[in-house]
C-alpha cells in the first residue's frame, strides 16, 4: 500500500513546519510549498531538511505558480492550505499584497484541486478575525481579565460574521470561497477558525503572535509594550494540538463537506494577555518583567474564547497541552535557540 500524500501551502511557516513534521512522522510523503518570504522560513525548511525524512520542499507562490500548483496537486492526496499574509497591520499598509496573498492566492488553491481529477480534500487555516471586532458584545471585568456576560462558553460557529480590517475582509473572503466550493462543486473541505496558535519554530513580533513575541523578547531583552490594560483575554491552543486535530479532520468523511470549526484552546485553556500570562513568565523565569503600556489598538477585542464544543462533538478532539506546559516548552525551544533571533 502507498504513503499517503499531503500537500502543505505555506510549509515552512511556523504551523507549516510543525504540521510537516507531524505528517512526516505519521508516514505520510509530504510536499512543503512555500516561497519563504516570511521571518523564519528559511531556518523551518532546513530544521525539516534535517529531519531526513520524507519531505519534499518545492519552492512556489500560490498568487503567480499556477502550473505549479496544478501539478504538485495533481499528484497529492489532501491538501493543508496554511499560506497566508497574517498581519492586521501589514493589511492595512499594503491592501492590495493582503488581498492577492489570502484570496486570489487560495481561490487559485481551489481552482487547482477542481480541476485535478483526484480532488484532493483541503483544510484552510482562517481565523477568529473574521468575527470582526464584536464591539456590541457584552463583558465586564472581573480581577484580572475580562469575561462575555452572555457567552459564557465562548463564540461558536453560527456567531455573525463581521469583516474588520483588509486581513479580516481577506482572511473571511476566502473563508467563504472553501465553504462554498464544498456547496457548488462538491469539493471535499474543512474550514479551522483559528485563535492563538503558539508553539516551537514561530518567530512572533509585535503585530503577529504576540505570545510568542513576548517570549522571544523577555529572551532577547527587548522592551514589550502592552497595548490596552493587559486584562483583555485570549484562548491560546499549543500547536501540537491543532496539528493532531488537522490529521482528525482529514480522516473523517462527515467533517469534510463542508464544515467550519472555530478552534483554539477554548473555555479552559484562555488567559489574559498579561496580567495573567505575565506572572506564568516571571514564575517560568524567577524575575520581574517590567512592561510599558499604551493605548488600546484600533479593533482590538476586549475578549475572544472560541466555543470548541462543535469541534470535540464532532470530531472527539479537545486540547491537552494546557498554557502552563506548552508556555514553558516554548520558553525552552526559545531559549535553546537564541541565534535564530538576533
Amino acid at each position: 500500500m502507498s504513503k499517503k500524500r499531503i500537500f502543505i501551502t505555506g510549509g515552512a511557516g511556523f504551523i507549516g513546519s510543525n504540521s510537516a513534521e507531524y505528517f512526516a512522522s505519521k508516514d505520510w510523503k509530504v510536499t512543503v510549498f512555500d516561497n519563504f518570504s516570511r521571518n523564519g522560513s528559511v531556518e523551518n525548511a532546513k530544521f525539516l531538511k534535517n529531519l531526513k525524512r520524507n519531505i519534499k520542499i518545492v519552492k512556489g507562490d500560490i498568487r503567480r505558480d499556477r502550473r505549479l500548483l496544478d501539478k504538485e496537486i495533481a499528484r497529492t492526496d489532501a491538501v493543508l492550505h496554511l499560506a497566508a499574509q497574517v498581519a492586521v497591520t501589514t493589511s492595512i499598509t499594503n491592501p492590495r499584497e493582503d488581498f492577492e496573498t489570502n484570496v486570489l492566492g487560495t481561490f487559485n488553491v481551489l481552482e487547482s484541486i477542481r480541476n485535478s481529477k483526484n480532488r484532493p480534500p483541503i483544510i484552510y487555516s482562517s481565523t477568529n478575525k473574521v468575527y470582526g471586532a464584536m464591539e456590541e458584545l457584552r463583558v465586564k471585568r472581573v480581577k484580572k481579565r475580562y469575561i462575555y456576560v452572555d457567552y459564557p462558553f465562548g463564540i461558536s460557529e453560527k456567531f455573525p460574521l463581521d469583516f474588520h480590517s483588509p486581513y479580516g475582509c481577506s482572511k473571511g473572503a476566502a473563508d467563504q470561497y472553501v465553504r462554498d466550493y464544498a456547496r457548488i462543486y462538491g469539493l471535499k473541505t474543512v474550514v479551522f477558525r483559528q485563535s492563538c496558535i503558539y508553539g516551537p519554530r514561530q518567530f512572533g513580533v509585535e503585530d503577529q503572535g504576540w505570545l510568542a513575541w513576548f517570549i522571544i523578547a523577555v529572551v532577547t531583552k527587548t522592551p514589550i509594550t502592552i497595548y490596552g490594560d493587559g486584562r483583555q483575554v485570549r484562548d491560546v491552543l499549543f500547536i501540537d494540538d491543532l496539528v493532531r486535530a488537522y490529521e482528525l479532520a482529514f480522516s473523517n468523511k462527515e467533517a469534510l463537506k463542508g464544515e467550519i470549526f472555530n478552534v483554539g484552546g477554548g473555555l479552559t485553556f484562555a488567559i489574559s494577555v498579561w496580567s495573567e500570562f505575565g506572572s506564568i513568565l516571571e514564575d517560568y523565569f524567577g524575575k520581574k518583567i517590567n512592561v510599558n503600556f499604551a493605548e488600546w489598538r484600533l479593533g482590538d477585542q476586549k475578549i475572544y474564547i472560541s466555543d470548541i464544543r462543535k469541534i470535540k462533538k464532532l470530531l472527539g478532539w479537545k486540547p491537552q497541552i494546557s498554557p502552563k506546559d506548552g508556555i514553558s516548552m516554548f520558553c525552552k525551544w526559545v531559549e535553546n535557540n537564541k541565534e535564530l533571533f538576533k
